[in-house]
């Protein structure tokens, strides 16, 4: 069963028998063939030279599959569509869409807008993703709706997608169909490519398996040669030919048909190379070049217009009087193919018949392609074939380019808007114009995760700008004085910093946020300057558009929190000023949190956190779009109040809207914030759970999920104390201070927990007496255990009284919990007691586990020191209880220590794990047991629902029930921190 999801029309390979040579990729692709039909989906990626024999592996698997039974679905890249978003998943689609209903409303909105259907918000690729990736678990698990082929009862086939010159797929497309093969796992679905073989395909396809083809091995390549050519060659000759070729099957049969035996076995022999590569490519254009005008003519048409519309091509070639029956004579001397489409017998043909063309005669193609594209209504194409046919700028056809750049953004395709502006702005004048449309790609770039392609726009601004002369002021990119700096965003200086003040404001504020981006997305050196340059982009903003001087604002707070004491060029009191005076520009969302901000690091406390609570509640009053703008803010302000509750419940929302919405940039920051915010306010174990989620996330996007260490959990967890310091000073070597005072202060919580409390005082000393906002704050009850365990009990006291006067003035259950203990640590005997268990009673009610943990350990401490064992006992054995739960090995450690010390033993390992789920499963698990459907789980974790019963039907067997209840009270009776 095929379907034609391509609009080109190609002939299969009459069999396995036909293809020389190729025994062990035969395998390989019918091994993926064989997993598919057993419900093991799979992918794979063939690599190599153009007429390597990627497209006959392709057709020769595709014919073996469709005797076997399977759904053949087919698409094909065009350049001429390369900067269409989704044009390819379109294609894809539309055999399938019967299956529509099945997914999600929003997965299903998704695809009716990137694919034109109906309009909406632009979704994200990777939502749409999802719901290809529904659609084809569907369509292979699935019952048939009406209107497809498959009989009434009869269970559906499996499916094989074919995916040829994957490379001039748009970039949506490609990142689409990336995802969907990065998530085959239980599906009957085999999903192939073959693409050149170039470095920019196989980083956008990272994460896949790839095939790369060489040449046939010289037996093969001998054979192939003899059963094309009309008359016997000698085999000496053949294998030179062979060899000199390197086993190119189309250079052989092009070879062949092009010089006969006699001009072979002389070339075989001769002083001249052989035609290979562009030397291929020229015997092409020579034969190109013998045929009628006529005939040259309408090729040429037809190599410009690479979608291959059969209509579309005959009607430009009849506006340059070229009569249909020439397109006949083209295909009869077997350089073209025509059916429903139009292909060229190979790229190389194509190629040959373009580039050798003049440039006028170019033009002249591309024009007549345009005005009848424009005719059709195909607004997208006609103005990519106008592009081609301007010489020099042309400011109506950028006018065109940039509403097609416009459409695109509507549709969600980001990488396209990027493409199709900087075509836009190099038919623009130089001027401003220019400039805004080079900015607006950067940023499109940017947004799609094209860090290098922003960068270079960035960078062309600039050095377009000081080439103009352009020199007026002397600030900043980002503007005056205001920002407090001297140098520019992204390491812009001299000469560069005159020519960019010549930018208008906006432009200039614009540029230097894509600069700050970029440094931030890539690790550069500037990260340091992120704050002062992001007030430099605000001050530009200023008195042009409030809305972008506040984000601005709200992103330098961001980049400061991420450097922390590492950041250059602002103090904290002139950042706090300025979102004191952003706050005040207007009413709303940004402008609560800008106060809240502000006023938290200028005025005292007590003072801030009636701010404070007023922006927190406006962002807990958030929901969808809004609340992925502004959940991440949101950490600073719980963190500052102590507020562990509103923590997990904004960011938990944060992170299900991105889900919901597809956006995995805004899912991949709340994941992270919430495994770092999750160690000092839940336990290592739930933080590791979203680390371990963030992993997925990073696999299913193509990145490398093994880098992914959250270095103060690594220290937490038992990891080599050389391994964590070592990420903890690199990070400070980036510029990263966030992530090294982290590391820091978990490793000072180790030396604690190991009863190294000299080690933890000196690791923690640099920290408390420099804090940092609300960050330092949360070290202080670990201060005052280094310092109190290590004789420094005044300076411990002193630290006391700070976290005290925090809980009087936030009300807060977590700041109560942890002075109540710190009290007890630099009390004495008759008083600490009631501390002690004032500690223990305040945080057991709360999600506080590991805060819980700590003050049953050091009150048992106490009470066996005061030799009151028994009652030490219950206290010790319920922290070693919490610990291990909770993923904390060497607190577990330290009170297992202690109870022994009281003459009691623990069986080693006890209470162990009971659940052995992988965290993937556990996640699967826990949300199954909450209510969710299959589908909402597919959702949450971009899987598909055939993914999600294949998890669950494991998970029942290794737990022992038989349904989602039984599955619920299994997981409450391993509550206690396993999931």
């Amino acid at each position: 069963m095929t379907d034609a999801a391509s609009s080109v029309s190609r002939s299969v390979h009459p069999g396995e028998g036909g293809l020389l040579g190729r025994d062990a990729e035969r395998r390989r692709v019918g091994s993926l063939l064989e997993s598919a039909r057993d419900g093991r989906g799979g992918a794979l990626l063939l690599c190599g030279e153009p007429g390597i024999g990627k497209t006959a592996l392709l057709e020769t698997m595709a014919s073996r599959a469709v005797s076997e039974g399977f759904r053949l679905l087919r698409v094909d890249g065009y350049e001429a569509e390369s900067a269409l978003p989704f044009a390819s998943v379109h294609r894809l689609t539309i055999p399938l869409r019967g299956h529509l209903p099945v997914l999600p409303e929003r997965q299903q909105l998704a695809l009716q807008v990137a694919t034109g259907a109906v309009d909406g918000p632009a979704p994200d690729r990777y939502l749409v993703g999802l719901g290809v990736l529904g659609l084809l678990a569907s369509a292979s698990t699935a019952p048939a709706p009406a209107g497809e082929a498959i009989p009434a009862g009869e269970a559906p086939p499996p499916i094989v997608c074919v995916v040829d010159d994957a490379h001039l797929l748009d970039a949506e497309s490609l990142d689409v169909l990336a995802f969907v093969a990065r998530r085959l796992e239980a599906e009957r679905v085999a999903l192939v490519f073959a693409a050149r073989d170039e470095l920019w395909v196989t980083e956008r396809m990272a994460g896949l398996p790839v095939l790369r083809l060489g040449g046939l091995g010289t037996e093969a390549a001998v054979r192939l040669l003899k059963s094309v050519l009309r008359e016997p060659i000698d085999t000496a000759a053949a294998t030179r030919i062979a060899d000199a070729t390197g086993g190119s099957p189309l250079a052989l049969i092009d070879l062949a048909d092009e010089l006969g035996v006699r001009q072979l076995t002389r070339s075989s022999v001769a002083v001249e190379p052989i035609p290979v590569g562009s030397r291929l490519e020229a015997c092409y254009l020579r034969r190109i070049r013998g045929a009628d005008p006529r005939l040259q003519a309408w090729l040429l048409v037809a190599a410009a217009e690479s979608t291959g519309d059969v209509e579309l091509v005959r009607a430009a070639a009849r506006r340059l009087g070229l009569v249909d029956i020439v397109g006949d004579e083209a295909e009869l001397a077997g350089l073209v193919e025509l059916g429903a489409s139009l292909s060229f017998r190979h790229p190389l043909v194509r190629s040959a018949t373009y580039h050798g063309a003049p440039g006028a005669e170019r033009r002249r193609a591309h024009r007549a392609l345009s005005t009848e594209a424009e005719a059709r209504g195909i607004v997208e194409l006609a103005a990519w074939h106008a592009a081609k046919a301007t010489v020099g700028t042309d400011e109506q056809v950028a006018d065109r380019l940039e509403r097609v750049a416009d459409l695109a953004a509507h549709r969600g395709g980001l990488r396209s808007r990027a493409s199709v502006l900087t075509q836009a702005a190099a038919l623009t004048p130089p001027g401003p114009a220019r400039n805004g449309r080079l900015v607006a790609a950067a940023e499109a770039a940017l947004a799609a995760g094209a860090a290098g392609l922003a960068k270079s726009l960035a960078d062309e601004v600039a050095d377009e700008v000081a080439e103009s002369g352009g020199t007026r002021g002397t600030g900043r990119a980002g503007g005056t004085g205001r920002a407090g700096g001297t140098s520019g965003a992204g390491g812009t200086s001299g000469a560069g910093e005159k020519a960019l003040a010549a930018l208008d404001p906006v432009t200039r504020g614009r540029l230097t946020k894509v600069r700050v981006d970029h440094t931030f997305f890539t690790a550069g050196p500037a990260v340091v300057r992120g704050a002062a340059d992001m007030l430099a982009a605000a001050a530009c903003f200023h008195g042009h558009d409030v809305g972008a001087e506040q984000d601005a604002l709200l992103d330098a707070f961001h980049r400061a929190l991420a450097v922390e004491r590492q950041g250059r060029e602002v103090t904290l009191p002139v950042l706090g000023r300025r979102l004191l005076d952003g706050a005040g520009l207007a009413h709303g969302v940004a402008g609560t949190i800008l106060r809240a901000l502000g006023t938290y690091i200028l005025r005292p406390y007590r003072e801030a956190v009636p701010e404070l609570r007023a922006a927190l509640d406006v962002v807990s009053g958030l929901t969808g779009a809004d609340l992925m703008r502004y959940g991440a803010i949101s950490i600073a302000l719980t963190t500052a109040l102590w507020d562990e509750t509103a923590t997990r419940d904004i960011l938990e929302r944060t992170a299900a809207a991105a889900r919901e919405r597809g956006s995995l940039p805004v899912l991949d920051t709340t994941l992270w914030i919430l495994s770092l915010t999750l160690l000092h306010s839940g336990t290592p174990r739930l933080a590791d759970q979203y680390v371990e989620q963030v992993r997925e996330l990073r696999r299913a996007i193509g990145y490398e999920a093994e880098h992914v260490v959250n270095v103060a959990l690594l220290a937490w967890s038992g990891g080599p104390r050389a391994q964590v310091e070592a990420a903890a000073d690199a990070a400070r070597a980036a510029g990263f201070g966030g992530v090294y005072a982290s590391g820091v202060g978990a490793l000072a919580v180790r030396d604690l927990a190991e009863g190294r409390y000299d080690d933890a005082y000196t690791r923690l000393k640099p920290l408390v007496d420099d804090p940092f906002l609300q960050v330092t704050p949360l070290e202080y009850p670990d201060f005052v255990e280094a310092a109190s365990r290590g004789g420094r009990v005044a300076e411990a006291a002193g630290v006391v009284a700070l976290l005290e006067d925090l809980a009087t003035v936030n009300g807060s259950v977590w700041t109560r919990g942890v002075a109540q203990r710190s009290r007890a640590l630099v009390s004495d005997d008759h008083e600490a007691e009631a501390h002690y268990a004032a500690a223990v009673a305040t945080l057991r009610p709360t999600v506080l586990t590991v805060q819980l943990g700590r003050s049953h350990l050091v009150y048992g401490e106490w009470l066996r020191r005061a030799r009151r064992r028994r009652e030490a006992r219950e206290h010790l054995r319920r922290a070693v209880e919490i610990f291990e739960g909770a993923g904390a090995p060497a607190f577990a450690q330290r009170a297992r220590t202690e109870l022994e010390a009281t003459g009691q033993r623990l069986p080693a390992g006890q209470p162990r794990e009971a659940l052995d789920l992988t965290p993937q499963e556990r996640t699967v698990a826990r949300l199954a047991a909450a209510g969710r459907t299959n589908a909402e789980i597919s959702a949450t974790m971009f899987i598909s629902t055939n993914t999600v019963d294949y998890h669950l039907r494991k998970i029942f067997q290794k737990l022992g029930v038989t349904s989602r209840r039984q599955l619920a009270g299994r997981l409450e009776e391993s509550r206690a921190g396993v999931l």
